[in-house]
């Protein structure tokens, strides 16, 4: 999904028209497809020499996981947390280049217009062709966005319509939710269209995967 907005100053009229771009596509939250997990998402995008900078990285869990599937994996951490090890405590230090920025809920911590200035911050830490892979919570799940440290509600073409106007394409869109096999499949298969009727969504976090033009 291509966009030839190339202003740096925000405009809530471009930003509509990216939004409406992305439910041409997804018309509703529902048409959007699930995965079980966000590292099932970010391992499809790999092929295994990249270089990733994961920006809240807390425990550093995934650069473990992600590292004993793919050995030659460059992982770098981010977090504001000085309290733990990362290899970095901002953004603005930063003068490498990685392949991939995994950006998993954070961007809700910020108010709307701190929230686009960071995913515009990444972009320039991104090479033409850099994938940027955001998660934040699914607002139509009816209680996981009330967080007492959460600002800002994110519906999924509110967070694709974001990175449109900062100069990404939307490649992808999923939403996540995992849970014990029989539940898994009476939520899929036996209660979606009493969730879709209600508009109640049961998976906990959209995911978009974006590519920098």
């Amino acid at each position: 999904m291509a966009c030839m907005e190339k202003e740096a100053v925000f405009r809530w009229s471009v930003f509509n028209a990216h939004r409406r771009a992305i439910r041409q596509s997804y018309p509703s939250v529902y048409n959007i497809r699930i995965r079980k997990k966000l590292l099932d998402v970010i391992m499809e995008e790999l092929k295994g020499n990249e270089s990733i900078l994961d920006v809240g990285a807390s425990t550093r869990s995934m650069g473990e996981k992600v590292g004993k599937r793919f050995p030659s994996v460059t992982y770098r951490t981010m977090d504001i947390d000085t309290s733990s090890t990362h290899d970095y405590h901002s953004l603005d230090v930063i003068m490498e280049r990685f392949d991939m920025v995994v950006l998993s809920e954070v961007v809700e911590l910020l108010v709307f217009r701190e929230g686009i200035g960071l995913i515009k911050k990444i972009k320039g830490l991104l090479p033409a062709g850099g994938k940027l892979v955001v998660s934040t919570p699914n607002v139509h799940h009816p209680n996981r966005f009330f967080d007492p440290d959460h600002k800002t509600p994110y519906r999924y073409d509110d967070m694709a319509g974001a990175l449109l106007w900062a100069g990404f394409d939307v490649e992808k869109i999923y939403r996540i939710y995992n849970d014990g096999f029989i539940k898994r499949l009476i939520r899929l298969y036996v209660m979606a269209p009493v969730h879709r009727y209600f508009d109640v969504d049961f998976a906990k976090s959209v995911v978009v995967v974006a590519l920098k033009r």
